[in-house]
C-alpha cells in the first residue's frame, strides 16, 4: 500500500519536470512580441537570430550603417541576423553594399519579420547573414528578391 502513493508522487514529479522547462522557453522574446511592440512605421534590426540583440530601428533610408549619420552609426554594419518591418507604406530593401549596391534582399509589410537571415541569400547570391550595410523604403516593384 505505501509503495502507491510512492509512485504517485514520482509521476507528479516526473510531469512537472517536463512542464517547467516549456513554459521558461516560452518566455524568452522573439520576432513575434517584437513585432508586436515595434513603433509603426519602423524597421528595425537585430545582432542575433529570432529578433534577439537589438541593433536599431529606422523611420527612414540609411545609405550607410558603417558611418557616424543616419539611424545606424557605424558598429550595426554587417551585424544584422534578424530583420523586422512595420512600415506604413513601404517594403524594406536591404543592401549588402553602401550607397544602396551590390546584392539586396527585401521585407515586406505583410511578412512582417525575418527571424535568421542564415536561411536567406541576397540577389547577388551572398548570404543575406551579418551582410547588411544600408536600406532604404521602396515600393514593392523594386524588389527582386524577398527574405524568407
Amino acid at each position: 500500500m505505501r509503495k502507491i502513493p510512492a509512485i504517485l508522487a514520482t509521476v507528479a514529479l516526473a510531469g512537472l519536470g517536463v512542464i517547467v522547462p516549456a513554459a521558461t522557453a516560452q518566455a524568452a522574446p522573439n520576432c513575434s512580441d517584437n513585432y508586436t511592440g515595434a513603433g509603426s512605421g519602423f524597421m528595425y534590426a537585430y545582432n542575433d537570430a529570432y529578433c534577439e540583440g537589438y541593433l536599431g530601428s529606422s523611420s527612414g533610408n540609411d545609405a550607410d550603417w558603417g558611418n557616424s549619420s543616419g539611424s545606424f552609426q557605424g558598429w550595426e554594419d554587417n551585424e544584422a541576423s534578424s530583420i523586422l518591418n512595420k512600415g506604413n507604406d513601404y517594403e524594406v530593401k536591404f543592401y549588402s553594399g553602401t550607397v544602396y549596391t551590390l546584392g539586396h534582399i527585401c521585407l515586406s509589410r505583410d511578412e512582417a519579420y525575418a527571424s535568421d537571415l542564415s536561411n536567406d541569400t541576397m540577389s547577388n547570391g551572398a548570404s543575406a547573414n551579418n551582410t547588411i550595410s544600408s536600406h532604404q523604403w521602396v515600393s514593392e516593384g523594386s524588389c527582386t528578391k524577398w527574405a524568407s
